[in-house]
């Protein structure tokens, strides 16, 4: 424990964790929160979108593959991984405010703040680990739920400082939330009661894992999660601009509708964590699987109704996006072999992450080809995939 951590009630360490990660994982969706600042700003391609956001996800599959290989949230104090990270996280972060930025220098930015916070979203989940242990399902709840409000909160920020400041002030802003939630992870939170020292992840663990049924299963399901999550996300403000487009003499708040829509899914996971208290994890992770690619299938229909129906599609759909999210991670987990499992949750990880990557991408080349109302039906293909697994 460092010298400078103060001890505190356990029952606190739930709330500061959940606190520490929302301010840290604002850094995620950032640059998206601004998008059409940046767009106009620096000259980019409206087809940025993808890129910018892209290379958040690379940054973060590169950091967790690297952070497992070295062990380092075992070998040193997570908290002080945590601060660590979310410090040079929030530095590039706020290099986006430079005016002399490029497309490509706000790519190796992104690519930086993705690296880092391999250090924050994953190890957060390990230090929760650390404490609890024998709750680990109902914590892990509420992380993924602070990831979810923080991943929505730039475009909050966007809303209350655009009468008054410029977009820099966003930018800023979720850098000092980062900084915030690094030093009470540090100072607030010692090392955990069930943490023990890990070692290197297992090269060979790599060929192994997927032969065990269950947790292919269970993975393929991640998978099929993560190819529709993070594109819905990256494009809520997209479809809202879609249909403003298609609607004359609509005028929709797009910064605020979009806060609220992704946000909404933090209220999911809480209530999917409950739901499967009495329907089963497994069986609750395919209902809300099957309804978000119901969603996708449905989303052509939506964009011709009236704004009202429109918006609550979008919050339904926005909740069952990410309402499994917590339970597929639980399944991942509960089905890795023992002995394996750091090298087993790592890989998952890290290939939902790159999965996550190949479905931006085809969004945003698909906005070129075909009409904006219809790309997001190739979403659903993930949920199906993931539903005809037997977990």
């Amino acid at each position: 424990m460092s010298i400078t951590q103060t001890k505190i009630p356990a029952f606190y360490i739930l709330p500061i964790i959940v606190v520490a990660q929302f301010c840290c994982t604002a850094l995620w969706f950032a640059s998206n929160g601004v998008m059409d600042n940046l767009i106009t700003d620096f000259n980019l391609s409206p087809r940025a979108l993808g890129g910018l956001t892209s290379a958040v996800q690379f940054g973060f599959i590169s950091g967790t593959l690297l952070f497992a290989w070295y062990s380092l949230a075992d070998r040193f104090s997570p908290s002080l991984v945590f601060i660590f990270c979310a410090l040079i996280g929030a530095l590039a972060n706020l290099g986006m405010v430079w005016s002399g930025n490029t497309f490509g220098s706000l790519l190796v930015l992104r690519f930086t703040t993705g690296f880092f916070l391999a250090g924050i979203y994953p190890v957060g989940m390990k230090i929760s680990a650390d404490y609890f242990a024998e709750k680990l399902g109902r914590s892990l709840g509420f992380l993924v739920g602070a990831l979810v409000i923080g991943t929505a909160f730039p475009h909050l920020l966007k809303v209350i400082t655009s009468d008054s400041l410029s977009w820099r002030s966003v930018i800023i802003t979720t850098s000092g939330l980062a900084v915030f939630g690094g030093l009470i992870m540090w100072l607030l939170v010692p090392d955990g009661p069930y943490r023990k020292v890990g070692q290197r992840m297992n090269g060979r663990a790599i060929f192994e894992i997927f032969r065990f049924p269950k947790f292919r299963a269970a993975a393929i399901g991640y998978f099929g999660h993560m190819w529709e999550l993070y594109a819905f996300w990256a494009f809520v403000p997209v479809m809202l601009a879609t249909y403003e487009k298609l609607h004359t003499g609509t005028n929709i708040n797009i910064s605020w509708w979009s806060f609220w829509i992704i946000a909404i899914g933090g209220l999911a996971c809480v209530l999917s964590g409950q739901l499967s208290l009495k329907l089963g994890t497994a069986k609750t992770a395919r209902i809300s699987l099957g309804l978000s690619g119901a969603c996708c299938f449905l989303s052509p229909c939506f964009f011709y109704t009236p704004f009202p129906a429109f918006i609550i599609f979008l919050f339904f759909w926005g909740m069952v996006v990410i309402a499994d999210s917590p339970l597929f991670s639980t399944l991942v987990a509960n089905n890795a072999p023992p002995e394996i499992k750091g090298t087993a949750l790592t890989l998952v990880n890290c290939i939902g992450f790159f999965i996550t990557i190949i479905s931006i991408q085809l969004l945003t080349w698909l906005t070129g080809v075909f009409p904006g109302t219809w790309i997001y039906v190739v979403l659903g293909l993930g949920a199906i995939i993931g539903f005809m697994q037997r977990i």
